[in-house]
């Protein structure tokens, strides 16, 4: 195997593990948002069945439930963006597995003309 093939195999290697990171880091995310989300629902409900505590503490309660509206926005922006960061990942993993690929095919064609050269060298010399 050529040095630009192991390179180009090693390439494949590290944008599978970048993508591996890119996928986890987005499943925090959602999982992040949809805990905000339920928190934030979780708060309502209190609210809305006039819960003691929260017409005690009214205005904490509505700080809390906005405050995890933000966040379960906040984590579905970034998890819009990472998921953008996947697509990427991936059109670049497939274009090094092209080149890889296409080197790969360079190396057997050399191989094989080499091969096809040895054997009419060979036939020649006999004669």
């Amino acid at each position: 195997m050529s040095p630009r093939t192991k390179r180009l195999r090693q390439l494949i290697e590290l944008q599978q593990q970048m993508k591996a990171i890119r996928e986890m880091r987005h499943a925090d995310l959602r999982r992040e948002a949809a805990a905000a989300e339920q928190e934030a629902a979780a708060l309502m409900a209190g609210v809305e069945n006039q819960s003691p505590i929260a017409n005690l503490f009214g205005d904490l309660y509505t700080k809390r439930i906005g405050a995890a509206l933000s966040r379960k926005d906040e984590k579905d922006r970034l998890a819009r963006e990472e998921a953008k960061r996947i697509a990427s990942e991936t059109a670049r993993a497939n274009i090094v597995k092209r080149y890889y690929q296409e080197a790969l095919r360079q190396e057997e064609r050399a191989a094989a003309e080499k091969e096809t050269l040895d054997s009419v060298t060979r036939q020649a010399a006999e004669k």
